[in-house]
């Protein structure tokens, strides 16, 4: 063990896979495997499952009646969130960014299924008002006699991160069992807690190797380089480690977010597309969908060497997928147009 951890609750399965994908490998021209942690669960499933662990954990020894947490309308943390609140008892309330469609698709249907409250503001009142919002509902829950407790977006802090140094040693133990001599580890970046987490896990164990990079999928690499930065500082605060923060390097691969978070495009489908096809691995365009994208244009550009061994780390997204079905209409007319 590489620090002392906070117990932490058990919800997701754990160890999950890593999985060669050889046929894609012969295509990009480096020995790929694909950390599978989309299969932590089944509704439970996807990277924020490791954060809950400890943040829900967390909840429950301060006894906490109701957990508030915040993101899009197709969020898997905010799913995620849900789904564990209803198997721990927990009431939940989610502020969710944008207006309520018509009807619950993806995500947004499991939120409803698991019982949680729902809350939609407008972007520009969400992005600028969120505190606020949260500290009102935390006030009227008081009122009511009830204590909450509050997860940030992506469980990305301190207490989430925990998650990810733990997937880090997981991801060491599986690889020196298989033999296999990992030079990078590259994962989608949405809020920092995951990139965090396994960059505080190489530093802890003072590892050389692999190379940790992030490729952010909204906002920009400045951005994530700062919050990865503030959440290792968190992590002094509250765990006393030693992380000297002005020394740390954090590579983040910008220029994939396109037109804005969760806003897909054609070169990042046709990815999608090419993996669920050749390996039978479904991406999300959202996250891992952006991320798996750009790690294949990175290869092109040598930035990974011909040869290398490469750790795609699939956080999860299924159910987002599933809301997106305009984006694949493309396909689906060349398919229905096919005979046989």
């Amino acid at each position: 063990m590489l620090m002392r951890y906070p117990k932490r609750l058990r919800l997701a399965q754990l160890p999950t896979p890593i999985e060669q994908a050889l046929r894609a490998s012969a295509t990009l021209g480096v020995n790929l495997f694909i950390k599978r942690d989309d299969l932590t669960g089944s509704v439970l499933s996807g990277n924020k499952v490791r954060k809950l662990e400890f943040a829900l954990a967390e909840a429950v020894r301060q006894k906490a009646d109701v957990v508030i947490t915040a993101g899009g309308i197709q969020s898997n943390h905010c799913r995620a969130t849900a789904i564990a609140c209803a198997r721990l008892g927990l009431e939940c309330h989610l502020i969710l960014r944008g207006a309520p469609p018509s009807a619950p698709q993806g995500n947004l249907l499991l939120d409803l299924m698991a019982g949680a409250r729902l809350s939609f503001f407008p972007r520009e009142v969400y992005s600028t008002k969120k505190p606020e919002i949260v500290g009102t509902l935390i006030e009227e829950y008081a009122r009511a006699g009830k204590r909450a407790y509050y997860i940030p977006v992506g469980a990305s802090n301190a207490i989430g991160s925990l998650g990810y140094v733990l997937a880090f040693e997981e991801i060491c133990r599986q690889t020196e069992r298989l033999n296999i001599n990992v030079r990078h580890i590259v994962t989608a970046v949405g809020s920092g807690g995951t990139l965090a987490g396994l960059l505080a896990g190489k530093l802890l164990s003072k590892r050389r190797r692999p190379e940790i990079w992030g490729i952010n999928v909204c906002d920009d690499a400045p951005t994530f380089v700062l919050e990865v930065k503030r959440i290792l500082e968190e992590m002094n605060d509250r765990f006393s480690t030693r992380f000297q923060t002005e020394k740390i390097s954090v590579n983040v691969l910008d220029g994939y977010v396109g037109k804005g978070y969760a806003i897909p495009y054609h070169e990042e489908m046709d990815a999608i597309m090419q993996l669920a096809q050749t390996e039978g691995i479904v991406l999300d365009p959202v996250y891992t969908g952006k991320a798996f994208y750009g790690l294949t244009r990175e290869i092109t550009a040598g930035r990974f060497g011909r040869n290398d061994t490469v750790l795609f780390l699939h956080t999860g997204g299924v159910f987002g997928l599933m809301a997106q079905g305009p984006f694949f209409s493309s396909y689906w007319k060349k398919c229905v147009k096919m005979r046989y």
